[in-house]
């Protein structure tokens, strides 16, 4: 009969040196068979990643953390426009965007230009990127025009490194409507148009086929005025487009005025007030009025008898130029384009148009009309 063998605990010596000796029977047997091991893959690769990853405490991490949510804060401001930039006044062509404003007021910019010589310049301009920059310039004006006007003067006047560059929010309109309403907008609650300016804007975004029509114009930029507002702005338009080269005073005409004057236009006067403004060069804009007065009252006399009653007498029709073949600079200059049998007929018209200015027109086509 076998002698049973007496079993005894191992110590805790024999303990490690068996664990020892497992860790390394382990480790060979996962280089050699990976698959073998008892650790899979991708805890392998977590473990191993831990241990190469930089161990950092936790104020750095917070600080890596406020880096990150700061740059992603300027990456968005700038992408917003809402970062201030030092722009070079050289850099920038105020007259990139036709102006609502048909003219400044000196008084207003002298006082423009105390305030920022004293206190700087608080209200940064905004500018767009131009489409297609012209040399230096790369930036239009979409708000702060009088602004620029002034600190542009200012360094003109003193030559100071800080009226060099003006500060500006760069942004980017979705569409050059949307450029016209935003300055429209600006000139609006800072400092408003006359019923003029208002109704010039209009007609000549119409006329830079900014829109298709000037009611879609008037929507589109005084979308925040009233229906009877709107249909002033209208008003003004018309006498813009009418008598907007002749008009030496406009921006004075009141609301009043304006309303009676386009009501006269509608009515088929254009003839004759064009013919009353080119007959005298008024001296201020009372005189002005005291011009077209007369051919207004009349209008209306006409109009007042045509409402007592009886046949109405047959109106003449009215001849209006088509706007499609009519320009209107902002210099106060039309130009109009006529078509008959013969060939085509451009007619220029305008107070300051004379024998000098046509002469040299006449040469300037003949250089574009020659062989080259």
């Amino acid at each position: 009969m076998a002698k049973r063998r007496k079993l005894s605990a191992p110590s805790p010596e024999d303990l490690n040196r068996m664990e020892e000796e497992f860790r390394r029977e382990t480790s060979a047997a996962a280089a050699f068979a990976p698959s073998a091991a008892p650790t899979a893959p991708i805890a392998q690769v977590a473990a191993e990643s831990a241990q190469a990853a930089p161990v950092t405490d936790a104020d750095t991490r917070a600080e890596q953390a406020r880096n990150a949510a700061a740059a992603k804060t300027l990456s968005d401001s700038i992408a917003a426009g809402l970062l201030i930039h030092e722009i070079p006044l050289s850099q920038i062509d105020p007259e990139d965007m036709v102006r609502d404003r048909a003219a400044l007021d000196e008084e207003e910019m002298n006082e423009l230009r105390r305030s920022i010589g004293i206190n700087g310049l608080r209200l940064p301009i905004e500018l767009y990127e131009m489409s297609e920059p012209e040399g230096e310039l790369k930036y239009g004006i979409l708000s702060g025009y009088r602004r620029f006007k002034a600190v542009s003067a200012l360094f003109g006047m003193t030559a100071k490194p800080e009226y060099q560059t003006i500060k500006a929010l760069i942004r980017q309109p979705g569409s050059v409507p949307e450029a016209f309403a935003a300055m429209v907008e600006e000139n609006e609650v800072r400092a408003g148009l006359s019923p003029f300016e208002r109704g010039r804007i209009s007609s000549i975004a119409v006329q830079m086929g900014v829109f298709a029509s000037t009611e879609e114009a008037v929507n589109a930029m005084f979308a925040s005025a009233s229906k009877a507002k709107r249909s002033k702005i209208r008003s003004f338009a018309l006498i813009f487009e009418e008598l907007g080269d002749l008009l030496a005073f406009p921006e004075t005409l009141s609301e009043k005025q304006g309303l009676r004057l386009s009501a006269a236009l509608r009515g088929g006067a254009e003839t004759a007030l064009r013919e009353a403004l080119g007959a005298v060069v008024p001296e201020d804009a009372a005189q002005e009025w005291q011009v077209l007065e007369p051919e207004i009252a009349r209008f209306e006399d006409n109009a007042r008898d045509a409402r007592k009653g009886g046949r109405p007498a047959k109106s003449p029709a009215k001849r209006r130029a088509d706007p499609a073949n009519t320009i209107r600079t902002s210099s106060g200059f039309t130009i109009h384009r006529e078509e008959d049998t013969r060939g085509y007929l451009i007619r220029i018209g305008g107070r300051k148009v004379d024998h000098e200015m046509i002469d040299v027109l006449m040469l300037e086509l003949q250089r574009l009309l020659e062989k080259p």
